[in-house]
């Protein structure tokens, strides 16, 4: 799975897909096929802002799809997510697949990867947050400490 989330798309598979969607684009009609595909480019781009981009597609595809058709868009919409570090979002969108398809082997091989970020940077959150606490705490100590030998000297 780690091979899915890592993915970096070629610059020039990326560049051939923005000219055909933009071709399509100017002619008035995008297909679902032509989105789709400059939407999983842009996905798997190193650049947060392409990423993005994508997944407004992908939301657009979402909303107009079969249950048949969603099964993609949300796979990739909780791979984009994963990848801007938006746990939340990508847990969000790879249950709503697995409501439809309980069983869908690599929609759970994603959700294990993405509990398993999410414990990750909560752990790394409390740590932050405990060390901050521990800080604030040892200061407080140390300035104590000042104030009573500086009360003991008087």
């Amino acid at each position: 799975m780690e091979a899915v989330v890592g993915d970096v798309v070629a610059p020039e598979d990326l560049l051939k897909f923005e000219k055909k969607y933009n071709n399509e684009l100017v002619k008035g009609a995008v297909s679902k096929e032509t989105k789709f595909e400059y939407a999983w480019c842009l996905i798997r781009s190193k650049y947060s802002e392409d990423i993005k981009k994508g997944i407004v597609l992908l939301e657009e595809l979402v909303q107009k799809a079969s249950k048949d058709d969603s099964r993609d868009f949300l796979f990739y919409l909780a791979v984009a997510n994963y990848r801007l570090k938006d746990y939340e979002k990508a847990l969000k969108y790879i249950r709503t697949l697995l409501r439809n398809e309980p069983g869908n082997k690599q929609a759970l091989d994603l959700e294990k990867l993405i509990d398993k970020a999410l414990k990750k940077d909560g752990l790394v959150g409390m740590a932050i947050v405990g060390g901050i606490g521990l800080g604030v705490a040892g200061l407080a100590g140390l300035i104590g400490l000042a104030v009573s030998k500086g009360a003991a000297k008087s």
